[in-house]
């Protein structure tokens, strides 16, 4: 053993009064400056804070061991003079338990100034890899490096079940001016819950969960938990090599929407694991002919309610189902089967919850301090402040994140309307004008702008996603000829124009011709997607089927026939979980589908359509080639009001075989109907929604049509159709082999 310094010596090193106060109290805002090693005119002075043990003793070399000294009137600082500035280690000992630990204050700062200057300037464009929870080794030394912008703080600690949360025993280091607080503490393992402390203005503000924080709790908890993800082994090269391919204009692309809490629930209404999802729901989508699955946000969200959107938990997947792993095998094994995975991603705005983003650091820091441009009025929720760079920076990142760390093919960006306009869903004198005394929002486009130029400059082999519903113009338009830069847009009219339509009775129907016509007017101004989203069947809006007009057969005809004209009609295709096979009743998050369902004959025969027009969706090129072109689509006969009878024809390539469309949109059936056709030769009865097999009345053309030389709605040539009633008739150009 060292020779022990005198007892006078010893309390030398011990800090001065105010503030070891300031440290008793919980209010010490640099305690590196005072704890750990550090220089004495007699030497190097220790000092370290152990509340709860009678006797710290330090180690040094293999064996020395040097007492500490307690100082009076300071319960758990203990002090002590060293010779010489050496690696040290500390055993303590309370009562009969003896314990031993490494100390965090004697190790030094890991972020560099570089870090610094690159979080301070907003171009982090990989903040997850520097701020959050990261497992590391020091010196041969195992624990976790924390680092957390809160650049308002008077002082953060780290709290946690391995700490008995005392914001005293872990205080973190402010580097500079930057507002970045960081330290590293041995011992601390993956799956150890966490929160910050924050201290500013003389208050103590509630308990903080890590907004770079890799996981959470279960709720109703809300810590953080310590996730190591960089060790997974990712097992879908060949899909993230080719997956370019697969999110162009000009291929066929099909999205399921699902909710990864309510698809499917296990014995006792527990929702699904990822583990669980990787099988049943990914060979279930793989089956049914979707390309993609997009999922309602998973990022971690305290409230059910929600649906995941209102994320506090940017960076964590939701622990309801799973690890972060376990959130990767789901993605492998969707891309193993061939299906993309896309994540409904929440940067418009944020929940007030005391231990999320809302006033992080006693300030407006992530939100807008002013509630005409900072509050949510519908939704109840903060706004971010796209006019800060690191706020900017923070979002940008996530979406970069979820993309590159999860290998997700693609975001969809939620509510983007309420972004754009500063007076969105507000009344005069409740928003701000911008500088130019309009209403646009210039931060946001500015945010959405660069998050595109981003996203795809890093991987243009993905895909973002607009829920845009006003008349913005160039959403889907590169950023460089003046747009937002999305790939696609959500066509929100398309969705409200066509549901009118369907919801009136068939005898109405004339007077609503236009509701089926009028979205070709703008159908190539933008790249769309058609969505029946989650968003159509709840709060009162019934479910799909039940909106249709009629008995239980036409309810089902109507909706064969609408997913007829959807599945042919320009865009890529987006339908909701539960309305393959005709879910009765609204959506409800806190339960199961209504899988019984599928024992009844006409919903079965609904999910073998859908099933049947994904197929044929995804082998017709005249269906997805051109759907962003106006060169994809041409009227036959868009006029005939008094019928309720639409025609069209659809293109894709000069070598692929046309498409003609007949929807009959009345109960009426129509044995003889005389429709043009651009062609001569056998065009075939590719899919009959009136067929037998779907649940119809199994009228329609044996097979196909053959072609007279006949002029007539324009075209070439034609024939006569059998047009069922309720039905779409897809006819594709071909040779007659009979």
């Amino acid at each position: 053993m060292a020779k022990r310094p005198t007892l006078e010596t010893a309390l030398s090193a011990a800090p001065p009064a105010d503030v070891t106060a300031a440290l008793l109290n919980g209010h010490l805002g640099d305690p590196f400056h005072f704890l750990g090693l550090r220089d004495h005119p007699d030497g190097f002075a220790l000092n370290v804070f152990v509340p709860g043990a009678d006797t710290v003793t330090c180690i040094t070399g293999k064996s020395t061991r040097i007492p500490l000294e307690p100082v009076p009137d300071a319960p758990g600082l203990f002090c002590t003079l060293l010779a010489k500035n050496t690696p040290y280690r500390f055993t303590a000992r309370a009562g009969e338990t003896e314990w031993a630990f490494e100390d965090p204050y004697r190790f030094d700062r890991v972020l560099s100034d570089d870090d610094l200057y690159f979080l301070g300037e907003g171009s982090m464009h990989r903040l997850w890899k520097t701020l959050g929870a990261h497992v590391m080794t020091i010196d041969g030394v195992t624990g976790v490096h924390f680092a957390v912008w809160a650049p308002n703080a008077d002082r953060v600690a780290v709290v946690g079940d391995f700490n008995v949360w005392d914001a005293r025993r872990h205080g973190m280091r402010r580097l500079g001016i930057s507002g970045v607080w960081e330290i590293f503490i041995p011992g601390v393992v993956p799956g150890d819950v966490y929160k910050y402390a924050i201290r500013a203005n003389d208050v103590d503000l509630p308990l903080k969960a890590d907004p770079v924080g890799f996981g959470s709790e279960h709720p109703p908890k809300t810590g953080s938990v310590v996730r190591d993800i960089t060790h997974y082994s990712w097992g879908d090269a060949d899909w993230m090599k080719t997956r370019g391919a697969r999110h162009s204009t000009d291929v066929a692309i099909s999205i399921y929407e699902v909710n990864l809490a309510s698809w499917k629930r296990a014995e006792g209404n527990r929702p699904l694991s990822y583990e669980e999802l990787a099988t049943d729901l990914v060979d279930y989508v793989a089956d049914m002919g979707f390309t993609h699955i997009e999922m309602m946000p998973i990022t971690e969200h305290p409230f059910d309610g929600s649906w995941g959107y209102q994320p506090i938990g940017m960076y964590a997947p939701t622990i309801r189902h799973g690890t972060p792993d376990e959130f990767r095998a789901l993605v492998t094994a969707a891309h193993n089967k061939g299906l993309g995975i896309l994540l409904d991603w929440v940067p418009a705005h944020f929940p007030t919850d005391e231990h999320g983003l809302a006033q992080f650091d006693g300030t407006h820091l992530y939100e807008h301090a002013d509630p005409r441009e900072g509050f949510h009025q519908d939704w109840n929720t903060l706004i971010f402040n796209f006019g800060r760079r690191e706020v900017v920076n923070f979002m940008r990142s996530n979406a970069l994140y979820w993309l590159e760390e999860y290998h997700l093919d693609g975001i969809r960006v939620d509510a983007v309307a309420s972004m754009l306009y500063r007076d969105y869903s507000r009344k005069d004198g409740e928003w701000v004008p911008n500088k130019d005394g309009g209403r646009e929002n210039y931060e946001t486009i500015d945010f959405l702008q660069s998050t595109n130029s981003f996203v795809y400059g890093e991987d243009d082999s993905v895909m973002t996603v607009a829920e845009e519903s006003t008349a913005f113009p160039g959403v889907s338009r590169p950023v460089y000829h003046g747009g937002l830069g999305f790939g696609f847009k959500w066509n929100m009219g398309w969705m409200n124009d066509t549901l009118r339509y369907m919801e009136e009775d068939p005898i109405n129907r004339k007077h609503h011709h236009h509701l089926m016509t009028f979205g070709i007017d703008y159908a190539f101004t933008e790249n769309f997607v058609l969505p029946i989203s989650h968003d159509e069947v709840v709060h009162g809006k019934g479910s799909m089927l039940e909106k249709m007009p009629g008995n239980e057969w036409e309810k089902f005809a109507n909706l064969r026939a609408y997913y007829g004209f959807m599945w042919s009609h320009p865009g890529k295709k987006l339908l909701f979980m539960g309305q393959e096979f005709a879910q009765k009743d609204e959506w409800n998050h806190n339960q199961s589908l209504d899988w019984h369902l599928l024992d009844a004959p006409l919903h079965g025969s609904m999910q073998r359509l859908v099933r049947d027009l994904n197929t044929l969706y995804r082998a017709t090129p005249a269906l997805y080639v051109n759907d962003c072109r106006p060169s994809g689509f041409a009227w036959v006969d868009g006029g005939d009001v008094e019928n309720s009878i639409y025609v069209y024809q659809r293109n894709g390539g000069p070598d692929d075989p046309r498409v003609v469309v007949i929807l009959n949109m009345t109960p009426v059936e129509r044995p003889d109907h005389r429709v043009g056709l651009p062609g001569p030769g056998f065009w075939r009865e590719a899919l009959n929604t009136d067929a037998a097999e779907y649940g119809g009345g199994g009228r329609g053309n044996l097979g196909g049509v053959r072609a007279e030389d006949v002029e007539w709605m324009g075209q070439s040539h034609s024939a006569n159709v059998t047009l069922p009633p309720l039905s779409a008739v897809i006819l594709i150009e071909g040779e007659d082999d009979q």
